[in-house]
């Protein structure tokens, strides 16, 4: 299934996100809405991108969903299928991912949740026969 997101929604989609390009699977861009007291990054993602295994120690992060179609999943468990007005709620020590369907593009609000001490830790790439599995039948949670 395809819709008609292309990466333009009401926040800026940015640049390219070459940054952190190093954390990514595929190409992605982020607009920094805030960096004063409340972190919000616009983060989009192409079909198919995605950002490696990572943890946020202490605050945690909040992940809201604005355009397309991705993914969530915390380690050991489903993968969560994601679309514009979720939210997502990630306790801080989390391992996790999140990005965008194979087929489609995708775009949330990364907000992190101020805290002292508050860091990430990148961790190993998205298996690709694991994500690709999510796009087949029966592969992963569908809506």
């Amino acid at each position: 299934m395809t819709d008609h997101f292309d990466g333009n929604g009401i926040f800026p989609k940015g640049p390219r996100n070459d940054a952190w390009a190093d954390y990514f699977q595929g190409t992605s861009y982020l607009t920094m809405l805030s960096t004063t007291g409340v972190t919000i990054g616009n983060v989009v993602f192409e079909p198919g991108c995605r950002n490696h295994w990572h943890i946020h120690h202490q605050g945690g992060q909040i992940l809201l969903v604005t355009g397309g179609r991705g993914w969530y999943q915390e380690w050991n468990c489903p993968a969560r299928p994601l679309v514009a007005g979720d939210v997502v709620h990630i306790a801080p020590g989390t391992k996790h991912w999140h990005g965008a369907a194979s087929d489609s593009w995708f775009a949330h609000l990364a907000v992190e949740v101020p805290a002292e001490g508050a860091s990430n830790t990148w961790l190993e790439p998205v298996d690709d026969a694991d994500y690709a599995a999510l796009q087949t039948p029966g592969g992963g949670a569908e809506r």
